[in-house]
Parts: structure tokens; C-alpha cells; sequence
């Protein structure tokens, strides 16, 4: 992309979205996240309800996660091949059907495969309805449309624990499920009447689906062993002989990486000093917020703890929901100011001395001692967020713009899988080893909190250390599309080239 396209594209008005695409694709993002950050919130009683365990139905967090980062880029693949709006319509359908089997269940067991189905169509929804919002827009109009995009889903994101919350005490927890499947099957005869098909006749209809398989390979036995090390034993046979699998699959992604002809991760990127440095800092960010919303939402809930309801729960977890949405419109502008560089490591900074704080945390807190950190936290990887998406791909050539997107979208689904998997194994593990020391219930869940967060704050530490060595610190000019990444990067990386002038 030359100089003088990029700045039709990035200054012109050009074209407005189409009235039917902003509908299906904002309202179906809005409920992918809604439902997604709902989830936590509405374990307590989906394990009252099953007789299922906390421990067990934490895959329906890290399940999700998993299966997303194996499909993410492959639903893309799917959608520039064989018509986006087809694939688009696909994954509504996955939903709808995954709502269903939740909803329907008796077990746990069937609530881990729903969330598992829900991880692709998430992830499909997202990348086809980025994919459909950018051929149908250029310019301004395109920037209005993924803030609107990005603002959908950040409103998602804030309600889902409040109505998930409230929907329990009132319809039970199964009551989320049915209404997210009733709007998205509204999304469908918007999509089919209102949105045009599109596809990439330039890309290679070659899909990697044997890499897709082999991420699943290398994630599902290596978080199967961080969930149960504790029990099996680190040196068992059991989790050597998850982590040694996960380590061939690994081998073989590779492997198979450097043959196909399109692959899912194009090895010669990861030689970008900016994009791994990017890739890290999304990775951490999405590690640290997830992983803590996961151990918050369950501590608030505990009758030894809080004891709050699971309403009360979803209300006070706004305060990270606040602090994430009130630096958005910040981050373009200190971009510009300071650089991408510090503008990350000041993000990770706030967001390790508030998980630090968290370290200190008593049985007899109350909720007040809660607030700062957490709002500590999420501004301070919303700051993260906007910048190392967009620098994931504003350094790359224009016909790479994709691919890094699609490397750093893998890596948000991969941190919040291992980071949820990760903090639940220690707080599991510190919590039951204070027990049985003869510590009472609140304390001992108070120091399995502690010991989650010790390290989240040394994954936040890391993330200040080497973003800060990664990312090149420079002032760069932060263009329009910077907005749009800022709004949207929480849940999908938007794809920005570098503006002109820039390397």
C-alpha cells in the first residue's frame, strides 16, 4: 500500500458500512463477549446445580479459550475462501446450537462441551464479522465501524456479568443461554437479507487444518497438565507424558508451518522484533484480565468470603470494566505523545501493582479493599491493549497485515486458556494445602487469592520488562485507525498498517 492510498483510506470519508452489517455484526459481538464474560459468574450456581466441581468446570473457561485459538485464524481462512458472510452465518449457527446443549445440560460434563462449541463460533463470529465490517467500509466509515464494533463488544463485556447475575436469581443460570441463542438467531435474517457475500478471489484456497488440529494438540495436553499437575504430581508420568505430547506437537506444527502452502502462522513473521514484542504483550494482557476476573468473580461468590450474590458479583466487577473502557479513548493520543513502548510499559506497570496489592489480601476483606486494584488493573491493560495491537501489524508489509493478525488473535485466546488454567491450579493448591494446616476456610481461600495473583504480578512484571525491550520505543503518528484498534483490541486485533512516513 503506497503512501497515497493509505491516506484516501485512512482520511477520505470513504464508504459507510452498510445499516445491516453494523446490526448482525455489532449485536452478535456484543453477545459472543456478553456471554463469555458471563460465564464465571454463573459457575457457582451451574456447579450447585450439576454437581460439579469448581476444579472441573473451570474448562468451561479454559475449553472455550482453547478451541478459539485453534480456529481463529482458520474461520478467517474459511470466510476469504468460501464467502464470509456463508461462514459468518456458520458460526451463528454453531452458537445458537451451543446455547442449546448448555442450556439443555444436566452435567458438567455437557456444559465443557457447549463452552468448547462456543470457543469456534466465538471466534468465527469475530474474525468473519471484522472480515465483513472491512470490505464493506473503507476510510472514516471504516473507522466509525470497527469503534462501533469495538464499543459493542466492550458493552458486551461489562453487561454480561450484571445480566448473567441477574438472570441466576431470576430464570436460573441456563436463562443466559437461551436468550444469547434467541438474538443471535435474530442476527440471521439480518445477515441473510441485508449482507452481501464477499471473498479474497487472490487468496490461496489452501486451508491449514492440519495445523489447526496441531494447536489444539500442543494446547489441550499442556493445560490439561497445569490443571492437574498438583494432583498427579509434577514429575508424574501422567503430566511428563502431556507436557512430552504437547512438545511433538509442537515439533510437528512446525513442521507442517513450513510445507502448506497457506499457513496458519507464517514462521517468517515471527522474526519481527515489533510483532513478537506485540505478540507477548497481548498474550500477558489477556492472561492477567481474564485470569483475574475468573479467581475475582469466585471469591465474591464464596459463602466464606463475601458471600455475595451472583448479581452483586457481576456489579462489582464494573470497576474493571470502567477503568478498561475509560482509558480507550486516551490510548491514541498517548501513543502520539510518548510512544507505543512506555505507553505499554506504563500499562503493565499499573496492572502489576494492582494485582501486588491483591497479593495482600486477608479473609476478613471487605469488598472497598477490591475496588483500586482491580481498576488499577484494567486500565492499566487497556493502555496495553490498543497499542501492541496495533503495533502487531502497523510494521509489517500490507500483504503480511493479515497474518500478524492473525498471530496476535491466536495469542489472546492462547493467554487467557494457560493464565485461567494456571491461576486456578494455585489457587486450588495454596487454598487446600492452608486447609489442611488447620487454617480456617476464608483465610485459606484468602491465600490461594494471594498466591493466584503473586503471579499474575510477575506476568505483569515480565510483560513491563520485556515490552519495554521488544517494542520500539519511538513516537509514532497515531492515524485514525489507531481509534478503531484502541476500541476493538480488547477482543480482536484490528489490523493497521503503519502510517505513511513510518517503518
Amino acid at each position: 500500500m503506497d503512501a497515497q492510498e493509505h491516506g484516501a483510506r485512512a482520511g477520505d470519508a470513504g464508504r459507510s458500512a452498510p445499516l445491516p452489517v453494523l446490526i448482525a455484526t455489532c449485536v452478535s459481538t456484543l453477545v459472543v463477549n456478553a456471554n463469555t464474560s458471563a460465564v464465571s459468574i454463573l459457575l457457582p450456581a451451574i456447579s450447585e446445580d450439576t454437581g460439579t466441581s469448581l476444579d472441573v468446570l473451570q474448562w468451561a473457561v479454559t475449553g472455550y479459550s482453547l478451541v478459539g485459538a485453534a480456529v481463529i485464524v482458520t474461520s478467517g481462512a474459511l470466510g476469504d475462501v468460501f464467502g464470509r458472510r456463508l461462514v459468518f452465518l456458520g458460526g451463528l449457527g454453531l452458537f445458537i446450537a451451543s446455547c442449546v446443549l448448555i442450556a439443555l445440560s444436566s452435567s458438567g460434563a455437557g456444559v465443557i462441551a457447549g463452552r468448547a462449541i462456543q470457543g469456534a463460533s466465538g471466534a468465527t463470529i469475530l474474525a468473519c464479522g471484522m472480515s465483513l465490517l472491512s470490505v464493506s467500509s473503507s476510510g472514516d466509515g471504516q473507522v466509525r465501524a470497527v469503534t462501533l464494533w469495538g464499543g459493542a463488544s466492550a458493552v458486551g463485556a461489562a453487561a454480561g456479568p450484571l445480566v448473567g447475575g441477574v438472570l441466576v436469581d431470576g430464570t436460573g443460570w441456563q436463562g443466559l443461554f437461551w436468550i444469547d441463542a434467541a438474538i443471535a438467531l435474530a442476527c440471521v435474517p439480518v445477515t441473510l437479507r441485508g449482507v452481501a457475500e464477499s471473498r479474497d478471489p487472490g487468496r490461496s484456497r489452501s486451508i491449514d487444518f492440519a495445523g489447526t488440529v496441531l494447536v489444539a494438540a500442543v494446547l489441550a495436553p499442556a493445560l490439561l497438565a497445569l490443571s492437574e499437575g498438583a494432583d498427579w504430581g509434577w514429575t508424574s508420568a501422567r503430566v511428563l507424558g502431556c507436557f512430552a505430547i504437547a512438545l511433538a506437537a509442537g515439533v510437528g506444527f512446525v513442521a507442517v508451518e513450513r510445507r502448506v502452502e497457506a499457513p496458519l502462522i507464517d514462521l517468517r513473521l515471527l522474526k519481527d522484533r515489533v510483532l513478537i514484542g506485540a505478540t507477548v504483550g497481548i498474550l500477558l494482557s489477556a492472561g492477567v484480565i481474564n485470569g483475574l476476573m475468573y479467581l475475582v468473580s469466585l471469591y465474591f461468590q464464596n459463602p466464606a468470603t463475601l458471600a455475595l450474590s451472583p448479581f452483586e458479583a457481576g456489579l462489582a466487577t464494573l470497576p474493571a470494566t470502567v477503568g478498561l473502557i475509560a482509558v480507550t479513548p486516551l490510548v491514541p493520543r498517548l501513543v502520539q505523545r510518548l510512544g507505543i513502548g512506555p505507553v505499554i510499559a506504563a500499562g503493565f506497570a499499573a496492572a502489576t501493582v494492582g494485582c501486588a496489592l491483591l497479593v495482600f489480601v486477608e479473609g476478613d476483606w471487605k469488598y472497598g479493599a477490591f475496588v483500586l486494584p482491580l481498576v488499577l488493573m484494567a486500565a492499566g491493560l487497556g493502555l496495553v491493549n490498543g497499542p501492541a495491537s496495533s503495533a502487531s501489524t502497523s510494521t509489517v508489509s500490507p500483504d503480511d497485515v493479515g497474518a500478524a493478525s492473525g498471530i496476535s488473535n491466536m495469542a489472546r485466546y492462547i493467554g487467557a486458556a494457560a493464565f485461567t488454567a494456571a491461576v486456578a491450579t494455585v489457587n486450588t493448591t495454596v487454598g487446600e494445602s492452608r486447609r489442611s494446616a488447620g487454617e480456617g476456610t476464608a483465610q485459606a481461600l484468602a491465600a490461594g487469592l494471594s498466591g493466584a495473583c503473586l503471579l499474575l504480578a510477575i506476568a505483569s512484571g515480565a510483560g513491563m520488562l520485556l515490552s519495554a525491550l521488544a517494542v520500539r520505543a519511538r513516537r509514532r503518528r497515531a492515524g485514525p485507525g489507531a481509534y478503531g484498534a484502541a476500541a476493538a483490541s480488547h477482543a480482536h486485533t484490528v489490523p493497521v498498517a503503519a502510517p505513511a512516513g513510518d517503518e
